[in-house]
């Protein structure tokens, strides 16, 4: 298990120069926003206006903070999204523009290449435990004091396991939040 800090969590301009990201984690390590396999990183959301475009990427948005979003897409659909919301995955190479509800929000985001990794999120808010059958799994603390397998995660660190098998969570705290993420690489195509 690997914990990452809060505080060494590189902050970079978004990839349209319309806000900031904080990375949590990203393979291979050091990619640039052009050509990574797997991102998990924290935007805060200041204004209207358009998300970065990734082609090739599936991307899973969740709101952390503020009262919420809503995902005006290209295609005329619309998603409104709040802190009580599942987390949402849609394609990031889609047409979309962000409409704030009532003033900045902070939100989590995941994104995968497609072909290579799938990811899925969920959102936590009480002890138990998890099942790492596969891949990766990326713990991401936002609110109260937990304990992965024994190792203490505050608000704003992760935690990154590669080994298969259980993991305990146990936290400190009536308000807790943390976010699971699966990271599962695709199977190669196999050559005749």
């Amino acid at each position: 298990m690997r914990i990452i800090r809060a505080a060494d969590c590189l902050v970079m301009p978004w990839k349209n120069g319309g806000g900031t990201t904080t990375e949590i984690a990203v393979a291979p390590e050091g990619a640039s926003l052009d050509d990574f396999d797997w991102r998990i990183s924290m935007a805060h959301v200041g204004q209207d206006g358009p998300f970065s475009s990734f082609p090739g990427i599936d991307r899973t948005l969740s709101v952390l903070t503020g009262a919420g979003i809503t995902l005006a897409f290209g295609d005329g659909e619309r998603v409104r999204l709040d802190r009580s919301s599942a987390p949402y995955a849609f394609a990031a190479d889609r047409a979309v523009d962000g409409m704030l509800v009532d003033g900045p929000i902070d939100d989590l985001n995941v994104m995968s290449r497609r072909g290579r990794w799938r990811h899925r999120v969920e959102r936590l808010s009480g002890a138990g435990s998890l099942t790492a059958s596969e891949g990766l799994l990326v713990l991401v603390a936002r609110r109260g004091d937990w304990q992965v397998n024994g190792a203490a995660l505050t608000a704003g660190d992760s935690a990154v396991l590669d080994a298969l098998g259980r993991v305990e969570l146990s936290v400190s705290s009536d308000v807790a939040e943390l976010y699971a993420v699966w990271l599962t690489m695709e199977p190669r195509g196999t050559l005749s």
